[in-house]
């Protein structure tokens, strides 16, 4: 392990050009947060192609403020419009929600800004303890064992978290088939290029990104553009009283717990760390009768939750090369257009861009409690940018951006082509999320299976021939059983939540 650590790591992330990186992560971030529709996987997707001409270190640290910025952003959102404006903000619309409409609107931006701030520091702080024993102990995995997780991976991200498991697989499965397109990596032969050659080096992953998430939302919402805007519920000062700072501290607490571990490990996630939260402090809580109806605890587990969670998923990323967030695969992808390649020998080969990217984290928490603060009302003020010029500029860059790839017509056609895809995925229910880890793991879960089999003579017990691979299966196994179990016990024991969770 290399002597350059967290503390060399502050030095190089308070040079004035990081800093300023950092900020303008975290503006763009909150902005393209609070605008409904535009989460951080599509902020990133769209700055990818941008930041080629920038030093690793810099974009890098730019990427995770806007991670961190939209987390908050989609809050914002969430509670002045009950409109999610990224996939981890929907539980902060549960309660949240209420509580603007109650006129505490104010606290309750508050609540979500400091819960953010308190999780991350707590998420980012479990990085740092975390990552390097993951990364020490993940050098010894082998073929096999990388297999398996990257199978927990796709069942986690399509079976357990989505609201349909068929859904999810049909999305895995468009994903995976995606990325086959190319030569094939052993015979060379072409798969699936139908005689365009500039399709033998496969689909770019920032085209993937930018189709389904830019074009594909653009295409929906033009589709369901209303002729109405909606209305704006006034922020005010967001002070929290001395009763709401003691009913929320405990959840601030708790939260950042929850999110780091559910973050870390293939079956998480922000979703379903929020929730999980969520339901925490529901069956902690003394007044149960008041969630649903504006309950602050409610509010600040799940946002806590939420930062500590993608504190985790980059320990994931970082260490394993695996990612568990569709903004994780595109950061992935962005590692590898940069040369770098995120794994256990990463700390080793890149112990400055690491510490000090992990370092900026601290910084940019910091930034993003004091931008956003006083800034609340101005987010607010966002929410009225016309959406027929919001998606037009959005068309545009993501036009630019693809063709800024490598130059190529065909960039653009395949672009609108998965644009398409991305509308249909929207109009039939499919998520996005395991379409894009399909396309980032699939390619690396065939190599992995192959040089698995090619070690053993083509023996397929190898695959379950590790302590580590066949706990992995074990668990893959119990994410099938349990909510099947749980879905027989829940109408008897809590015949109730589903209409007060709505």
């Amino acid at each position: 392990m290399s002597d350059f650590g967290l503390l060399d790591g502050f030095a190089n992330a308070l040079t004035p050009t990081h800093l300023l990186f950092a900020a303008i992560g975290v503006l763009l971030g909150t902005a393209t947060g609070v605008l409904p529709g535009i989460g951080p996987a599509m902020a990133v997707a769209l700055l990818l192609p941008v930041t080629y001409a920038f030093e690793p270190t810099g974009a890098f640290i730019m990427f995770a403020g806007i991670y961190f910025g939209a987390m908050f952003g989609g809050s914002t959102t969430s509670i002045l419009l009950n409109t999610p404006g990224e996939s981890a903000s929907v539980m902060a619309a549960v309660e949240g929600n209420p509580m603007a409409k109650q006129g505490r609107g104010a606290q309750a931006l508050a609540t979500a800004a400091i819960g953010h701030f308190i999780g991350g520091m707590v998420g980012v702080a479990g990085l740092v303890l975390v990552a390097p024993l993951i990364a020490s102990v993940a050098v010894d995995i082998g073929a096999p064992d990388y297999f398996a997780i990257m199978v927990l991976a796709f069942v986690a991200v399509t079976g357990v978290l989505g609201a349909s498991r068929v859904r999810g697989f049909a999305a895995l499965v468009l994903g995976l088939t995606i990325g086959l397109v190319g030569l094939d990596p052993i015979s060379g032969q072409p798969r699936m290029t139908f005689g365009v050659p500039q399709l033998a080096d496969g689909i770019d992953v920032v085209i993937v990104a930018v189709g389904l998430f830019a074009v594909g939302e653009a295409l929906w919402v033009a589709a369901h553009l209303r002729r109405k805007p909606q209305e704006v519920i006034p922020v005010g000062r967001p002070w929290l009283s001395r009763d709401d700072v003691r009913r929320a501290w405990r959840p601030w607490l708790r939260g950042p717990f929850i999110g780091f571990t559910f973050g870390s490990i293939p079956a998480g996630g922000a979703e379903m760390s929020t929730f999980m939260a969520y339901v925490t402090e529901r069956r902690l809580s003394k007044n149960r009768k008041n969630f649903g109806k504006g309950a602050i605890e409610g509010l600040a587990a799940p946002e806590s939750a939420a930062s500590a969670s993608s504190a985790g998923t980059l320990a994931t990323m970082l260490t394993l090369g695996l990612p568990t967030t569709a903004i994780a695969a595109i950061m992935l992808a962005a590692f590898q257009q940069f040369g770098i390649q995120p794994g256990p020998l990463l700390f080793e080969r890149e112990p400055a861009l690491v510490w000090t990217l992990i370092a900026s984290l601290f910084i940019g928490l910091v930034l993003l409690l004091a931008l956003n603060l006083p800034l609340a009302p101005m987010w607010a003020k966002l929410l009225r940018v016309p959406r027929p010029y919001l998606y037009a500029g959005i068309l545009f860059f993501a036009c630019v951006g693809a063709y800024a790839v490598s130059g190529s017509p065909v960039d653009l056609v395949v672009l609108l082509v998965i644009g398409g895809i991305g509308f249909l995925m929207r109009r039939f229910g499919l998520p996005v999320l395991p379409a894009i880890i399909g396309v980032i793991l699939g390619p690396d879960a065939e190599l992995q299976l192959r040089r698995a089999l090619q070690i053993a003579d083509g023996d397929v017990t190898t695959l379950v021939s590790t302590p580590l691979s066949i706990t992995v299966y074990v668990v893959i196994a119990l994410l099938f059983v349990l909510p099947l179990v749980l879905r027989r016990r829940r109408p008897a024991a809590e015949p109730e939540r589903e209409d007060e969770l709505v």
